[in-house]
């Protein structure tokens, strides 16, 4: 029979959570060397295997755990990195404090995705017994990959060390919806070129920020328009202005000024044609303007477009009707999401599932219900269990 889930804000859940909130692992700068020491502690004082993967970067390891060694694998996939904090006066609770509010946990990264983390962790850590004495034909391997919030290839490194299973779960906050299809993006660097001049005389260079000015109208022109363009389940194209840097000190003519331009695609969609689409778009540019552009792809997040009717998407709505009551209708995110690593580079079926509003990742005061999340860690083992039972015996 399921495990009874535990409620209150000193359950075990909430208990691993709030250790792994208080560990800050912000990324950038790619701080999540503790955590992982972390993670492969508690698997160790669990009695559970745990190896610490010094790839794609020796300094920022990752954690893959596994419980037993039959058929079928059930990757549980959890990131170590958040986002930034930013400017910590703007939060209303610390936010490496995981404290417990009117029924809520608040902290970076409790939503996206320490929580995650935790059920993966619990999961494995609960279903252990039933694994080890034969209650269940399969095995649960545990991800805690890095890199996920810059588009690093954390979770493609574990793949590719061998732990790629047979089914997987990227535990990001879906408020337990299955999803299946997400958007992907692209990241550009594009730089507009002038002339550095003394400010005293300012025609004597060529002010690359005014320069710019018609290269951004035309941009947010561009996100006018492919906000027209829809997709039925991760919604509308996005073209973000997120970054902007120029200028070298307060009395010269800035010699150059980079816009960082953010392209979200459809699942359909691949990097490569967002490279035709945005090159054709800044060569219009520059020819109309006369203007001196260079550009670059500096990143980029594939889109996942997964089969709806998997057999572990048709699973976890099941389970997530019968407890919860969500929707089973088919349903996409416009985020990216390390799905993409399985269902791109990988013939293993996967979804992306959680508790958690991901409407609160990189939010100041960022936070999940508790209440959720204990409904999320029951649903989890239910689905895990039903899935751990098909073997192909």
């Amino acid at each position: 029979m399921p495990r009874e889930r535990a409620s209150g804000t000193d359950s075990e859940l909430i208990e691993l959570v709030s250790e792994l909130v208080k560990i800050e692992s912000e990324n950038p700068p790619g701080n999540e060397k503790p955590v992982a020491e972390f993670v492969a502690n508690w698997f160790d004082g669990e009695g559970i295997d745990a190896e610490v993967i010094e790839k794609p970067f020796e300094d920022r390891p990752q954690v893959v755990a596994q419980v037993g060694s039959g058929d079928p694998t059930l990757v549980l996939n959890g990131h170590t990195d958040v986002y930034p904090a930013g400017d910590r006066s703007r939060w209303e609770h610390d936010p490496y404090g995981a404290e417990i509010a009117d029924g809520k946990l608040y902290g970076r990264g409790s939503v996206d995705m320490k929580l995650g983390l935790s059920l993966a962790m619990l999961t494995a850590k609960n279903l252990k017994p039933e694994i080890e004495s034969g209650g269940l034909d399969g095995s649960i391997i545990v991800h805690a990959p890095i890199g996920q919030e810059t588009g690093d290839p954390g979770t493609l490194a574990l793949i590719e060390e061998g732990y790629g299973g047979d089914y997987a779960v990227v535990l990001e906050p879906t408020r337990m919806e299955t999803v299946t299809s997400n958007k992907g993006l692209a990241w550009y660097d594009i730089t507009v070129n002038g002339e550095p001049g003394h400010s005293a005389r300012p025609d004597s260079g060529v002010n690359a920020i005014e320069e710019a000015h018609a290269l951004v109208g035309r941009l947010l022109e561009y996100d006018d328009e492919l906000r027209q363009r829809e997709h039925e389940l991760v919604g509308p194209a996005y073209a973000n202005l997120t970054q902007i840097e120029g200028g070298l000190t307060g009395n010269m003519i800035p010699e150059k000024m980079t816009l960082r331009l953010e392209r979200r695609f459809f699942p359909n969609e691949t990097v490569d044609e967002m490279d035709e689409e945005v090159g054709a778009l800044l060569e219009d540019v520059a020819s109309e303007y006369d203007l001196d552009i260079e550009w670059e792809r500096v990143s980029s997040y594939e889109s996942t477009d997964a089969p709806t009717n998997s057999y572990p998407a048709e699973v976890f709505r099941k389970h997530s009707s019968d407890v919860a009551g969500v929707s089973t209708e088919p349903a996409g995110r416009p985020w990216a999401a390390d799905t993409r690593w399985f269902i791109n580079h990988t013939d293993v079926p996967a979804i992306t599932w959680g508790p958690g509003d991901s409407a609160l990742c990189g939010r100041y005061d960022e936070h999940f219900d508790i209440d959720e999340a204990e409904t999320g860690l029951d649903i989890l083992q239910r689905a895990s269990r039903e899935i751990l039972s098909t073997s192909d015996d």
